[in-house]
């Protein structure tokens, strides 16, 4: 594992969560999937991210996963929950328990139920830092409806010095630019999966990544090309394992994660309702692309 200077930095997995057949959320599976990305090289994990479907959970069943991660996670393993919620009290309460559990950092979206100003935007992270955890904001505008432009995030960097990253999902890669001006001490994060070596050549820390989930030590090589500016030697490999990476920006992304995970030996398993199985088509077309990542 690599010498890291911050709990975001690094591979950080967004986790799929493991649903027995009665739907039930099965801990024990889920602690053996954490320690299985560590010692498979990545850095850390991110409970109850979009990809843990969080939204689905009881606030029992949520506390849970994030105690859950911290117990599972060997030293120098991050764990950043997600505390994403539709109010900034009930973000600040998850960070709240977070940081109680052990956590690193938390991973925070702005409010997700409101198509907020800038004003309300700078609002709720200033209630999340209370909690007192470093706080990677994520940038997610398709769901949210609130877009972190580099603009508003250098008026976060001075107003809320909690907020130290940005996990960036819009896929436009010349932001990273924009903010390198603008907000220089907010550190950018991969954010999209098939963006990776794109973001890595513009100055990325760190990677809170989704096909890890099933294929780690691909990633993690591929990560580590990029981040040591090998790209001749990364591009090779980016364009084998990039038609499964894009599964990671579609809608079903958490369907087409865990079935890759069943394909390669690993436990996806079902998904929650509102989520329902792929189509056929679409799950052959995750296998297909699948086999090309496995190709040697």
């Amino acid at each position: 594992m690599e010498s890291r200077t911050a709990p975001w930095h690094g591979v950080v997995v967004a986790t799929a969560l493991p649903f027995g057949p009665d739907g039930d959320l099965d801990l024990d599976r889920y602690a053996e999937h954490v320690a299985w990305l560590a010692e498979n090289g990545c850095h850390g994990v991110v409970p109850n991210g979009s990809l843990g479907e969080y939204q689905t959970l009881t606030d029992q069943e949520r506390a849970a996963v994030v105690h859950a991660a911290v117990a599972a996670a060997p030293d120098g393993f991050s764990v950043v929950p997600g505390v994403g919620a539709y109010g900034a009290d009930a973000s600040r309460r998850w960070a709240e328990q977070a940081a109680q559990a052990g956590a690193d950092a938390v991973l925070c979206l702005p409010p997700n139920g409101y198509r907020c100003g800038d004003d309300e935007v700078v609002a709720h992270y200033k209630v999340v830092a209370s909690a007192g955890l470093p706080i990677v904001a994520y940038n997610n505008p398709f769901d949210t409806r609130v877009d972190l432009t580099p603009e508003l995030l250098a008026r976060i960097a001075d107003e809320v010095p909690e907020v130290v990253a940005v996990k960036e999902f819009s896929g436009d890669v010349r932001r990273p630019y924009r903010l390198a001006e603008l907000a220089p001490r907010i550190e950018l994060l991969v954010g999209a999966d098939d963006v990776l070596v794109e973001l890595m050549l513009a100055g990325a820390v760190g990677w809170i990544a989704g096909l890890p989930n099933a294929l780690p030590e691909r990633s993690v090589r591929l990560y580590e090309l990029a981040r040591q500016g090998r790209f001749a030697e990364a591009l090779p490999l980016y364009r084998r394992l990039h038609p499964i990476f894009r599964w990671d920006s579609r809608h079903t992304f958490i369907q087409a994660i865990k079935l890759a995970m069943d394909e390669v030996g690993r436990y996806g398993g079902g998904c929650r309702l509102p989520r329902l199985p792929l189509p056929a088509a679409e799950a052959e077309a995750v296998r297909a692309d699948l086999k090309h990542a496995l190709e040697q």
